[in-house]
């Protein structure tokens, strides 16, 4: 770690000091900061303090409601790669962007030569030297180490039995209804402001929406020869 500051070179090495004066009265979890210290009281609680203006949604901090209004209202991408057009509504995520150009991979596995770009791939990997399957199928139960290894197994060998939950406004169909939720309000929530552009008729919200969704396109064969049964995405 470095800083321009001397001031946040010494806010920073209390990172590494053991020293933690605020404890919980609930749980008794000790913190160095006061500030997050009652943030952490708040979720125990219950306490939402942070109201946002645009909606009915109430936040622990003040840095989830800034996250939920960047990506529910403002839809502000403040944080842009000075080597391409790529923009994020978080610096997280620049951060692990910026490693696709300098091919940085600073999380490594201790147990073998694997190392990712981004912390949950790291941790995603270490299930495959613990042996932990945390993904069950909820039609046989089976259980998978990684997510997409479930969701795979389920359209293989239970593409019968799996109900389907079809998108009002587009072609997206989900195993589970909770699923088609979440797909509606990250990618239909005001429609009355609907954009057109992705590959199918799906109209969305805003650009991102739309680029997130063309990602479903990716492998599909939409271009297919009249004479065979040949067919290719380009």
């Amino acid at each position: 770690y470095t800083s321009l500051k001397i001031s946040s070179l010494n806010r920073y090495r209390k990172i590494h000091s053991e020293e933690k004066r605020h404890v919980c009265h609930i749980c008794l979890k000790a913190f160095q900061k006061a500030t997050v210290l009652h943030n952490h009281v708040n979720a125990h609680t219950g306490t939402r303090p942070y109201k946002c203006n645009d909606c009915d949604m109430a936040f622990v901090t003040s840095g989830e409601l800034a996250r939920h209004r960047r990506y529910k209202h403002t839809f502000e991408k403040s944080f842009k790669c000075s080597v391409c057009k790529y923009s994020s509504v978080e610096a997280s995520k620049l951060q692990r962007h910026i490693r696709s150009h300098t091919g940085e991979r600073p999380y490594a596995c201790y147990l073998c030569s694997y190392a990712s770009k981004d912390a949950y791939k790291l941790k995603r990997h270490m299930t495959t030297h613990s042996g932990e399957k945390p993904h069950e199928c909820y039609v046989c139960h089976t259980k998978f180490a990684r997510n997409d290894d479930m969701k795979a197994h389920m359209l293989r060998k239970h593409g019968e039995k799996v109900p389907k939950y079809q998108c009002p406004h587009c072609s997206t169909c989900t195993a589970r209804k909770r699923d088609l939720g979440v797909h509606l309000r990250n990618l239909h929530s005001r429609m009355a402001e609907a954009i057109q552009g992705s590959p199918c008729e799906a109209a969305f919200h805003n650009h991102h929406a739309i680029t997130q969704h063309k990602k479903s396109h990716r492998d599909e064969k939409r271009l297919k020869c009249d004479q065979c049964s040949y067919a290719y995405e380009q």
